[in-house]
């Protein structure tokens, strides 16, 4: 058990660093204010309208890096800051979360797929681990086949969070990717807030990508757990 700790402190440390350089290019990017004096939610509503995208409403949502697209009920959320702000940071993000609108509109299939299985990660991430660890106890102290089944049926739970996680890896650097296109194809920001716009996206993506790694080596950790020992 000690082993699992130590991995996840191993991914903590790491996610924090990632998270704290996030937060400082956003600190640092947000002072590069656009030369076309348009907010986020004006960038935001230009690459809708751009795209034809009539039906998706551009709204302000409290908290920090709170920003997202819905596509339940069609609407592209930033935070205060966001919405409200006239720097690259603020077209880097809301032209991101446009970019997932986009893929919405056009059936973009890892959003498609990632939607899919939105409904079982909601339901598995919560309860795999505690299946994992209830069997594997079960089966130790009572001797119970049975434990195991448990502790089998977590670790496919818990692959169901972690292949979710690496869907969305392409999702995200695919709706940065087209933010990026837009931004520079219609001369929305200048060569200096460009780089500054790319360099904020791409470390937000880092985020996702250290979070499906944690989940994978997570997974593979249990799965040794469970399928490495004898079955009684």
């Amino acid at each position: 058990m000690s082993g699992y700790y130590i991995l996840i402190g191993a991914i903590a440390v790491v996610s924090w660093l990632v998270s704290y350089m996030l937060k400082r290019k956003f600190a640092k990017y947000s002072k590069v204010q656009l030369r076309n004096g348009m907010s986020g939610a004006e960038i935001a509503e230009k690459m809708l309208a751009d795209y034809g995208i009539r039906d998706v409403e551009v709204i302000s949502t409290r908290g920090q890096l709170t920003d997202h697209y819905n596509p339940k009920n069609k609407t592209v959320n930033l935070s205060e800051s966001v919405y409200n702000q006239r720097n690259a940071a603020a077209a880097a993000v809301a032209a991101h979360e446009c970019g997932h609108a986009v893929q919405h509109a056009q059936a973009y299939s890892w959003l498609q797929m990632r939607s899919t299985l939105v409904p079982v990660v909601s339901v598995s991430s919560g309860m795999s681990q505690w299946l994992i660890i209830g069997g594997l106890v079960l089966g130790g102290a009572a001797g119970l086949g049975l434990g195991w089944w448990v502790a089998a049926a977590g670790v496919v739970l818990m692959g169901f969070a972690t292949l979710f996680s690496f869907i969305t890896l392409p999702v995200e650097y695919d709706a940065s990717n087209r933010a990026l296109a837009w931004l520079k194809n219609k001369n929305m920001v200048t060569p200096e807030e460009y780089k500054g716009s790319e360099d904020a996206l791409k470390w937000a993506a880092r985020t996702y990508l250290v979070a499906a790694i944690g989940a994978l080596a997570t997974l593979l950790y249990w799965a040794l757990q469970v399928f490495g020992g004898s079955r009684d």
